[in-house]
């Protein structure tokens, strides 16, 4: 299973930067190749989630890559502008330099700007059916001050706070930064169809809790080359993280439970839900 699982997330991958990659074809300025560049070789998680949530609800793989590409692209743009001098001053992304390294900070802010709008585009198309504009709605909160961006923002006011976070507070900011696009995806095939999002929410919400608390590992333990970015960036900020709150062996347990929590919540889908419970073990065994 694990492997149909890492099938199903590379396809997930390059069927939605293939159909990213036709919409900017049509275009030949520079910033449409640095919003090329953004969306080439990560993980296709979040688009994997919406084709799956899609296929347990009987939505046609068709429809579905409209909202599983407009994901992606959204998540790239977030990462173009956390990468940015004035965020996290970051020169390596995926392995490759940065977009405002590549091309410049000009062209970097046009790029993520132009990536949440055809985010947008995506969501909103006709093929998508006639919940799109839910999804929309529901996309626009996931991103927006509710979501990732205020989720964003606590982060930046983290740095420069007198007093660390606490593991609530520090709880309450993932969930909003990584939390609510991870829970979009995972809900949006229930949304496609007009169903209940209840069981793929509760899968969500401990998966992106997972993810965050793996990634706070990954950055004590990881390897910079296999990571394709810089690592021991939050101990050298002095950031409070997981790891720093839990301690190193209590938020490796953490994660486990949350994984558990995650394949729990997927058992009115039964054996259909299994490649989704293989993405949640993934979140937790994954080096990069």
């Amino acid at each position: 299973m694990a492997e149909a699982f890492r099938a199903a997330l590379a396809q997930a991958g390059r069927d939605a930067q293939a159909l990213i990659s036709a919409r900017l074809g049509r275009h030949d300025l520079p910033v449409a190749r640095a919003m090329e560049h953004a969306v080439t070789g990560g993980k296709g998680l979040r688009g994997f989630l919406v084709l799956e949530g899609a296929k347990l609800h009987g939505v046609a793989r068709e429809a579905a890559l409209l909202p599983a590409a407009g994901i992606e692209a959204l998540h790239a743009y977030s990462l173009v502008h956390d990468d940015l001098p004035a965020m996290d001053d970051d020169d390596l992304r995926r392995g490759r330099p940065t977009v405002h390294v590549a091309w410049d900070e000009a062209t970097a802010i046009l790029a993520g700007d132009a990536l949440q709008s055809l985010a947008f585009e995506l969501c909103a198309d006709p093929a998508v059916g006639p919940h799109r504009a839910d999804l929309c709605l529901a996309l626009a909160r996931a991103g927006g001050i509710a979501g990732m961006v205020g989720g964003q923002a606590r982060d930046i006011m983290a740095e420069s706070a007198e007093t660390p976070l606490d593991l609530a507070q520090i709880t309450e900011l993932q969930q909003g930064k990584t939390g609510a696009l991870i829970r979009w995806s995972a809900e949006a095939g229930a949304v496609m169809a007009g169903a209940d999002t209840r069981p793929l929410g509760r899968y969500a919400a401990a998966l992106g809790l997972a993810f965050q608390i793996a990634d706070d590992i990954l950055d004590v333990e990881g390897d910079a080359v296999r990571m394709g970015k810089a690592v021991r960036k939050d101990a050298g900020a002095g950031k409070a993280t997981f790891v720093s709150l839990l301690g190193l062996g209590a938020a490796k347990t953490r994660a486990r439970d949350l994984v558990e929590t995650a394949c729990d919540a997927l058992s009115p889908y039964g054996a259909g839900a299994a490649t989704l419970r293989e993405a949640a073990r993934f979140v937790i065994a994954r080096d990069n």
